[in-house]
C-alpha cells in the first residue's frame, strides 16, 4: 500500500525556518512545537501566542437562499445572524450525530463562509454541496486556497494594533477603532496589501484573540509582520499547546468529544441545536428520536498529583464499575494538577462525585467538575 504524501501549508518553509517539529494531523504536515510546549501554553495565557491553521476548512456559500440553505444544513439559526458576526454550530448526520463542529461568518445577506476543521474539510464541503442542492445558493470549496493565521492570548489586540493599524501596513478598510470595538465573535472585512483579509474575534484557547483570513500567497508576508510587531510579546506556536489551551478551556475537539456516534446533548451542546426557532434540518428528527437516557455524558475530571489520565483511559466508581471513558487528558500546565473530560455514565455525573481513572495499570482518584476548567478573568 503506497502512503499518501501529507499536505502542507503555505508557512511550511516559515516553520522550518524556526525550528519547528512537525506531526501528521489530519494528513497535513503541521508544526505541533516549535521548542516547549510549556513555553507556549504560557506565552498564549500571558501574553500571545502566533498559530498557523490554514489546514482548516473555508467553504464558501452565496446566493439569494444561502441563509436557508444553511438553516437546512447545519443545527443552528444561522439566517438570524446579521451581518459581520459568527456563530459555532454543528453539522449533524440525520440519525442526530455529528459530523463537524464548524464556525460559520455572515459576509452579506447572501454571502456565509463556513470554516471546517481539517480532519473532515472535505466531507464538510461534500455535505454542504447536497443539503445546499435544492436551494438558490452556491457552494465554494476555498480551502485550497485561503490561509487562516491566529493570534491568541491577552496581548493579541495589541499587537494586531501595531501590525495592522500603523505606518505602511498594507490594511485598508480595517482601522484601529474596528479592532478595539470587535466583541467576541464578531469580525471585520478590508484589503491586505490589495487581496481580502478578514479578522475575526474568536479563538480556540480560552484566551482573547483574533483570527486572520488571508489568500494563501500573502500568508508569508502577514507571519513576518505580525512576528515583528509582536516582538517578545509574540511566540510561535504549535499543536501541541493549542490543545492543552483548548482542554483547560473545557472546549470539545471532535474525535474525542464530538463524533458521528455522539448526540450533541451528551457533549453539552444541546444548546447548540436550534429545536424551538427554525423548522426542519438535518439531523433534527435524529436528535428528537434519540433516547439520552442511559447514554454516556460529558463532564470534568480534576486530580491531584503529577499523573495524568489520557484518552481511553477506563473510568470506574468508587465500587470498581467501569462507568466510562477519558476523552482528553494532561496535566494542566496553567492549573498545576491533572485534568480531564470524559464520558461517563448519566449517574455518575454530578459535581463531587468521586470517580477512579486508570493511569497505565495503577488507580487514579478523580472528582467530577464543571467545565471549564479554567476561564479568562
Amino acid at each position: 500500500m503506497v502512503e499518501q504524501a501529507l499536505r502542507s501549508t503555505t508557512l511550511e518553509t516559515v516553520h522550518e525556518s524556526l525550528g519547528a517539529t512537525f506531526t501528521d494531523f489530519a494528513g497535513w504536515r503541521m508544526p505541533v512545537r516549535y521548542d516547549s510546549d510549556l513555553a507556549e501554553h504560557a506565552a498564549v495565557r500571558e501574553r500571545a501566542g502566533l498559530f498557523d491553521l490554514s489546514h482548516m476548512g473555508e467553504i464558501h456559500l452565496r446566493g439569494p437562499q444561502a441563509a436557508d440553505a444553511l438553516d437546512h444544513a447545519l443545527a443552528g439559526k444561522l439566517s438570524a445572524m446579521s451581518v459581520g458576526r459568527a456563530k459555532y454550530s454543528l453539522l449533524l448526520t440525520q440519525d442526530g450525530g455529528v459530523i463537524d463542529d464548524v464556525i460559520t461568518y455572515r459576509l452579506a445577506e447572501d454571502h456565509f463562509i463556513v470554516v471546517a476543521n481539517a480532519s473532515n474539510a472535505e466531507v464538510d464541503a461534500q455535505e454542504l454541496t447536497t443539503r445546499a442542492a435544492g436551494f438558490d445558493a452556491e457552494v465554494d470549496d476555498a480551502s485550497d486556497r485561503t490561509a487562516l493565521i491566529a493570534v491568541q492570548g491577552p496581548a493579541s489586540e495589541e499587537i494586531l494594533l501595531r501590525a495592522l493599524t500603523t505606518g505602511d501596513s498594507g490594511v485598508e478598510g480595517i482601522g484601529a477603532e474596528d479592532l478595539r470595538e470587535m466583541k467576541n465573535y464578531r469580525f471585520a472585512e478590508g484589503t491586505y496589501r490589495g487581496e481580502q483579509l478578514l479578522i475575526a474575534r474568536t479563538g480556540y484557547t480560552g484566551e482573547d484573540g483574533f483570527e486572520l483570513y488571508v489568500p494563501d500567497e500573502l500568508a508569508a508576508v502577514l507571519w513576518e509582520q505580525l512576528t515583528v510587531a509582536g516582538g517578545e510579546d509574540l511566540t510561535p506556536c504549535g499543536l501541541a499547546c493549542r490543545d492543552t489551551l483548548r482542554l483547560e478551556a473545557g472546549m470539545p475537539l471532535y474525535g474525542h468529544e464530538l463524533g458521528r456516534d455522539l448526540y450533541p446533548a451528551q457533549s453539552g451542546m444541546a444548546r447548540v441545536v436550534a429545536l424551538t426557532s427554525k423548522g426542519d434540518f438535518v439531523g433534527r428528527e435524529g436528535v428528537e428520536a434519540a433516547d439520552l437516557s442511559d447514554r454516556p455524558v460529558l463532564v470534568g475530571l480534576v486530580a491531584e498529583g503529577r499523573r495524568a489520565a489520557r484518552a481511553d483511559a477506563k473510568v470506574r466508581d468508587t465500587e470498581g464499575r467501569e462507568v466510562g471513558a477519558i476523552t482528553s487528558g494532561v496535566l494542566s500546565p496553567t492549573l498545576g494538577h491533572p485534568i480531564a473530560m470524559a464520558f461517563v455514565r448519566p449517574a455518575v455525573t454530578e459535581v463531587g462525585t468521586e470517580l477512579i481513572a486508570d493511569v497505565r495499570g495503577k488507580d487514579l482518584p478523580v472528582r467530577v467538575v464543571a467545565l471549564p476548567f479554567y476561564s479568562r478573568a
